[in-house]
């Protein structure tokens, strides 16, 4: 039996300076601190546009909007740290702008992007086009990658 035909393009995004801490590490990853994110998106589908793509990149614009939303000069916190209190008022008093989720790291930033992405697609496309992974990069040397 012939294996249906799947075709898969990427998009990277690049230079989202913000920082954000693990309270839960014994070491200096429980300090504040930063990073220029970047985000590399695999789209996938088996029957391709009338253009012959997977997606046209120039409507991603919305994925680009919504990343800097989140990432562009923010301060990305765990909901469970126990000083979001303490940020929140910070950001009250306009000295900082907070982006919380469940793992702000790199692997939970990878799957926070992927279910914001994948779910997003899905709706443009109307079920044609899916996400395979998103990597989740903080600097040249180190990256991770969610893929269900």
């Amino acid at each position: 039996m012939k294996s249906p035909m799947v075709y898969t393009v990427s998009k990277s995004f690049h230079d989202f300076p913000c920082a954000h801490r693990r309270w839960r590490h014994s070491g200096h990853c429980a300090l504040v601190h930063g990073y220029s994110r970047s985000f590399t998106i695999v789209f996938a589908c088996s029957q391709r546009d009338e253009n012959g793509f997977v997606f046209d990149f120039g409507d991603l614009k919305p994925v680009k909007a919504w990343l800097e939303s989140q990432f562009d000069h923010r301060l990305c916190i765990d909901a469970d740290d126990p000083l979001l209190p303490e940020f929140r008022a910070m950001e009250a008093k306009g000295a900082a702008r907070l982006t919380v989720f469940e793992e702000v790291g790199m692997e939970g930033s990878a799957k926070y992007v992927f279910d914001w992405v994948q779910a997003w697609v899905q709706n443009q496309s109307e079920g044609r086009v899916w996400v395979v992974s998103v990597e989740a990069r903080e600097n040249v040397k180190n990256a991770a990658t969610y893929r269900p």
